[in-house]
């Protein structure tokens, strides 16, 4: 039995990662593709009229810092006016923001 828990334990984290991948994924889906596009292209009707971001583009993913994507994520973002482009993901776990944020660099080609 002292053997086999320790097979266990790496056997579960070994599969955490997808499964992780696989709910980040269903949330992006959920939450987020009605702007940026399943694709992370963001040329949604939604998306073109908020300017959201190519996702798939190098150079944008440069620009953006993970700390800035939780950011907004947790919090929303807002315009220059105050108007709410991006409503804030409200009682999203912190695990679940990290997941998405590393789903969207995914899409970097």
């Amino acid at each position: 039995m002292k053997k086999l828990l320790p097979l266990l334990v790496a056997a579960l984290a070994i599969t955490a990662p997808p499964a992780q991948a696989a709910e980040a994924k269903a949330l992006y889906a959920k939450d987020c593709a009605k702007c940026h596009g399943e694709d992370g292209k963001g040329e949604t009707k939604m998306g073109k009229k908020l300017g959201a971001k190519d996702y798939t583009d190098a150079k944008v993913q440069a620009e953006l810092k993970d700390e800035a994507a939780v950011k907004a994520i947790k919090d929303g973002l807002k315009d220059k006016e105050g108007k709410t482009l991006m409503k804030p993901g409200e009682g999203t776990a912190a695990e679940d923001v990290k997941a998405l944020v590393a789903y969207m660099r995914a899409f970097k080609k």
